[in-house]
């Protein structure tokens, strides 16, 4: 039970990747362009991995990391620059965690992440302009051992390779029916049916997105002529439905299509200004993936 809990909190990574509990994943993430519309569209492929040391009993030290590569499509007619210099982002974030409990009921989580968005090659590269330091305090009250199992996590989350760089982490879980449970919180929250032993199925709402640096000069049009561009940011707010199947008790499928509700991309300066704002209308965002988890 100790592990569960761990990984549970610690690796709560912003918005993006929500509430997990997992040892290794690998995900393909696509928001696909409106065929009769002219717009944005992307591809992320993304996988992590996360070991936990054992300092002492209820007590552990966590390493891992977390990589994203973001195949990032603009169309030329809504831009004033060459798009292709959009077209490939690295999101990099190396996790440093600590845990323990801090009474019979709460157990404290704290999280360092020192990583870099950007979409310069690896010549181009500079910890100095691209570098970034994410990181969060949990605190989380188990009870999922009871007749009724519940759970609460209240803490903040700051990271900067996400669309919202500073969020509150609020997540209360009751189960309250053999196969009926829900989530209610900030940045995701659902309903969720237990099909079978092995299936799963889950309404939920959720936050997403992506900010990375721009290395390559990009100028665009503001009030005051041509500005140049330091930061891309997505924002989601998402609705849709997403499948589990367990192939064994750690080894699981998951499959999420949302609906999008509300979409926004910016170009922002230094002071992380709003320069301009592209049109989006994408409608679908499909998310796959299979993670180990304890």
């Amino acid at each position: 039970m100790p592990k569960k809990i761990l990984f549970i909190i610690v690796f709560v990574s912003g918005f993006v990747h929500a509430q997990i509990s997992e040892l290794a994943r690998v995900e393909y993430v696509g928001l696909p362009e409106r065929a009769e519309e002219t717009g944005t569209s992307f591809n992320r492929f993304r996988g992590s991995a996360n070991y936990p040391i054992k300092l002492k009993e209820d007590t552990y030290f966590v390493i891992g990391a977390d990589f994203s590569y973001i195949d990032f499509n603009i169309d030329q007619d809504l831009v004033g620059f060459d798009a292709n210099r959009l077209d490939r982002f690295q999101l990099l974030d190396i996790n440093f965690g600590y845990t323990t409990k801090i009474n019979e009921d709460w157990r404290i989580a704290v999280q360092i992440q020192p990583g870099f968005s950007t979409n310069a090659t690896v010549k181009e590269l500079s910890l100095r302009d691209n570098g970034l330091i994410s990181g969060g305090l949990f605190f989380l009250k188990d009870k999922k051992k009871e007749k009724t199992p519940r759970q609460l996590i209240l803490g903040i989350s700051i990271s900067p390779n996400a669309g919202f760089p500073i969020l509150p982490f609020i997540s209360y879980y009751h189960k309250f029916h053999p196969n009926w449970s829900y989530k209610l919180g900030v940045p995701k929250m659902n309903i969720q049916y237990h099909l079978s032993e092995k299936n799963r199925l889950k309404f939920v709402v959720r936050l997403d997105g992506f900010r990375t640096n721009l290395q390559r000069d990009v100028f665009v049009e503001g009030e005051n002529g041509p500005q140049k561009v330091d930061f891309l940011r997505q924002r989601l707010l998402l609705g849709g439905i997403r499948y589990e199947y367990k192939f064994t008790k750690n080894l699981e499928y998951y499959l999420n299509a949302s609906y999008i509700i509300d979409n926004s991309l910016e170009f922002r300066d230094r002071s992380r200004n709003t320069i301009a704002e592209l049109p989006e209308d994408n409608l679908f965002y499909l998310k796959t993936g299979v993670r180990f988890k304890l």
